[in-house]
């Protein structure tokens, strides 16, 4: 599962294209954790690429707020405060306050790009 972000990485890195070298940065970068704690480098605060410390919160929203084959969907409100409580550890706290700032905007975005639950293979 941690080799994801390599691969991704290999993948994009290459890219003449800026948006794609936006794209390898995050994802690089989106599992590092604020406080250290993340992978692949264990990268601390401001060393993480800003990219994939905003990435991180809406990823781990996302995650916990999906059904997946394996899990039921997070409440949407346990989900936030899931964020709420992971600003300075695992997200960066500038990143949180934006987040739930905007959060009419994140329920907007959530109902429109719900997924359909997928079938186990």
């Amino acid at each position: 599962m941690k080799n994801h972000v390599m691969l991704g990485f290999e993948l994009l890195k290459g890219s003449g294209s800026k948006i794609l070298q936006s794209a390898a940065s995050i994802a690089i970068s989106h599992h590092e954790k604020y406080d250290g704690s993340g992978y692949p480098y264990g990268l601390v605060g401001d060393a993480i690429p800003y990219l994939g410390r905003i990435v991180a919160v809406a990823d781990v929203f996302d995650a916990l707020t999906s059904e997946r084959p394996y899990k039921k969907a997070w409440p949407i409100e346990r989900a936030a405060e899931y964020v709420r409580d992971g600003a300075g550890g695992h997200f960066d706290p500038q990143c949180v306050d934006a987040f739930l700032l905007s959060w009419e905007d994140v329920l907007s975005i959530h109902a429109q790009y719900q997924d359909e639950v997928c079938p186990p293979y």
